[in-house]
Order: structure tokens, then sequence, then C-alpha cells
């Protein structure tokens, strides 16, 4: 999941990536093997049959000099052979038998065919120069991100703190008191642009890091049309929003780490490394398949090193830099999922608790204007004193919204309109709790 923010790149941002990642003007500067990129290349000619040079810098997202040096090393090789022009567009490029068979051989060792991946290394570098640790959210940040929500200042600037610190959070309490909707919104602070590589390389692993279900893409202008652009920011670099990644009991332990298909013969990126440079959220503590200490020990090194080591498998492993902020969010007593030890190293635990009544009726009254249904006081009245009131039910911000909706689902039902009646509220109310009644 993400969260649509008005991110754009900032100068500095950009210039700090240039300087780290400029457009590679060599199969060299590239970081990759001239074999590996061969290969890379042979495969996508294997999938599509015959490329013409556009195509395949558009498939490589690299510039023209540096795929003419591959195909030059190719053709050399007997691996590749020009087929002519088609149309006057430019030369075709195609596999000679030699090349097939070359590109089998790529494809039983990986099934990976796309663009150029990022060299591990200059993806280490990359995650520092982007770090979301930077500190810089401030008071008026959190107002202006949270200011129409009904939550105390307090826990604003606990949550603010919080996130400036670079520390795991766990927000904790009741079900329906906004753990969720606020853990979704962080993101919003944020506002900075990130660069997300298509994939990486560890060694002879190719790893996918972009995911367009996790990472929205940001337009930059740049004038990718020229074969021969030898300027900008690598093409292998998308620009993106920060990530936000979300998970409940549906996360398992095998998400966190790197898992290859053997079918595909492809490697995927956990959800912490596709949450790189942003936030990652997991939401129902405690509700997963696994013991919830089990899944907590999964982040002791990484919270107290600031580092992550992913098992690529055969006894490999990778260190990467862990640069996320880190969210639990339960409704359980946090001390029923681990002892006090551990959860010192959270370091902030925030209680979402129930509403007082004023804070109620703010809701109430946003949920009417959202709803475009005429508030009426007394109406709310009668909810607090006869409803609430009378089965001694806690004051949860969700409440509103859920009942009066579902008051006019009634309305509409019946053909009925105008101001909700006492009736419509008494009919959601019992319509939306569970009754014990027949126990």
């Amino acid at each position: 999941m993400y969260a649509i923010s008005n991110s754009r790149p900032t100068g500095n941002d950009r210039e700090a990536v240039q300087r780290l990642a400029p457009q590679p003007r060599t199969i060299l500067e590239t970081g990759l093997a001239d074999n590996f990129l061969g290969d890379l290349v042979c495969k996508h000619l294997h999938d599509a049959g015959v490329l013409d040079m556009p195509r395949l810098v558009e498939r490589l997202a690299l510039t023209g000099a540096v795929v003419e040096e591959v195909l030059t090393f190719l053709r050399q090789d007997h691996r590749v052979e020009v087929l002519g022009q088609a149309g006057g567009q430019g030369l075709r490029y195609g596999l000679t038998e030699r090349g097939r068979n070359a590109a089998r051989d790529a494809l039983s060792r990986s099934g990976y065919i796309g663009a150029a991946p990022f060299p591990v290394n200059a993806y280490r570098s990359l995650l520092k120069v982007q770090t979301i640790h930077h500190g810089r959210i401030s008071a008026r940040d959190m107002q202006a991100s949270f200011g129409s929500m009904v939550l105390a200042q307090n826990m604003l600037d606990q949550l603010g703190v919080a996130l400036n610190s670079g520390r795991a959070i766990m927000i904790y309490g009741p079900a329906g008191t906004g753990k969720t909707y606020v853990s979704s919104r962080l993101i919003r602070l944020f506002s900075e642009s990130i660069w997300v590589p298509y994939a990486i390389a560890i060694n002879d692993a190719v790893i996918e890091i972009y995911d367009p279900q996790v990472h929205r893409r940001l337009d930059v202008g740049d004038p990718q049309n020229s074969l021969m652009l030898n300027e900008g920011i690598d093409r292998r670099l998308l620009c993106c929003e920060r990530p936000i990644v979300i998970t409940g009991g549906e996360l398992t332990m095998e998400q966190l780490d790197i898992r290859y298909d053997p079918f595909t013969r492809q490697y995927q990126a956990p959800l912490q490394l596709k949450a790189s440079n942003g936030l990652f959220v997991i939401d129902d503590m405690g509700r997963q398949r696994m013991a919830p200490a089990e899944l907590l020990n999964r982040w002791i090194v990484p919270m107290e090193e600031k580092r992550d080591f992913l098992n690529l498998g055969g006894g490999r492993h990778c260190e990467l830099p862990f640069d996320l902020i880190l969210v639990f969010s339960t409704n359980l007593n946090p001390l029923e999922l681990a002892d006090e030890a551990f959860l010192r190293r959270i370091g902030y635990k925030l209680q979402f608790g129930y509403l007082k009544p004023e804070e109620y009726e703010r809701i109430w009254v946003q949920e009417t204007e959202r709803l475009n249904i005429q508030y009426d006081p007394q109406l709310l009245r009668y909810v607090l004193d006869e409803l609430y009131g009378a089965e001694n039910m806690p004051l949860v911000p969700c409440h509103p919204r859920d009942l009066l909706s579902m008051a006019l689902d009634r309305q509409r039902y019946v053909g009925a309109s105008g101001p909700l009646s006492t009736l419509e509220l008494e009919w959601a109310w019992h319509s939306y709790f569970v009754q014990l009644d027949f126990l």
C-alpha cells in the first residue's frame, strides 16, 4: 500500500543522487561485468526475437553508448548479428545460433529479464544518501498534516518526536481508536522524493526492488529520448515518493527475507527492502501466524545496528542498511507480546485511548459535514446519553462515521429523506453492535 503525497524532487536531493549515480557512459561505469550485461541482452533478444537500438535502450534502462558497447562485445563473440534496417528505423539485432544457446543457458541460471540492475555497493550508498532519518519534522509539520484530525496535542508531539528519533515506534490501544488510520498517514510528513532502482545485483543474483504496488513514480521531466544521452541521473533509478508498506495478520516470516522462485528462477525482495527510505507498518501485531516473540526477534539486529542481514540461499548472505521507520500497531497489551527488556529496544510506545465527549462531538460534526447531513446537537445528545450512556459503551473514533453511514443506509432503503431521526440512529446502533440478549 502507499499514501499519496505531494512529493517532488528537491534540488539538494537531486544533486546528491546525481553525484552518486550519474549516467554510466561505459560498461565499466555501470558497475556490472560485460558478461553479465551480455547475458542480459541475449535474454532480451531471446524474449523479443528482434530489437532495434531504441527498444534495447528502453528495456535495459541504459544509454545508447553503453548498449552499443555491449552489442559490439556480443558481435565479436558471435552471439549477436545485425539484421539490417526496418523501414529506415535503424539497425535491428538478433541472436545467432550460438547466441540462442547462450540465452537459454543464461535463462537456466536466472529468469530475470528487465532493466540492468544497480550494483549493490552503489545501492548501499544510495540508501544512506536518501535516509528517512533526517530529523526535520517540526510541530508545525505535525499540525499541518494532522490538524484536521481529532488528536490530542500531546499525542501529536509524541509522534513527531518519535519520527525524528529514528527509533521504532509501537502504537497500541483498543480497536477502532485510529491506530491504523494515523499510521498510514505518517508518510505525508516526508515530502521528499527518492530514487529507487528497478533491481539490484548481488554478485550473480538479481533482486527486483521497484514494485508499482509500493512505489509511486514521479514525473521529473528528464529527456529520455536521446540514445546517446550521457547526462542526468542513472536511468536504472526511478524517481518515486517515499514508500509505505502496511502489512497485517497475513504477514509471514518468509516475506521478511529474500525469496527464490525455482520455477521463474527469480529473486523477490522482502517487504522491508521495498520499504527502504520509507515506512514499514506492521498492523494487527500479535495476529500473525507466527508467535509475536518470533516476529519481534526478527527486528532486534536491524533496530539496534541499523543494518539487515538477508539470506540469499546456499549459505550466501547480504548486508544492507536498514533505513526505514518501523511501526508496530496492536490492540493487544504490549506486555503480552514481549517482555519489558525487548520493549525498551523499541523506544517509543504511544497509547491510543477512548475519546472524551467533546472529542467525540468534534468527530461527529466532521462526519456530518462529510456526509452532507444537517448537524443536530439534540440528536447527538440522544446518542451519547440514551445509547452510549445506557450501555456504558466507550466512545471510539470510528463510531460516528459508521453509525451515521448506517443510518443513511436505512433511510435510503425505506425511501426516506431529510434529517436523521433518533429511530434511525437507534436502528444503526443495534445493527452495528453485537447483541447478546439471546445468551
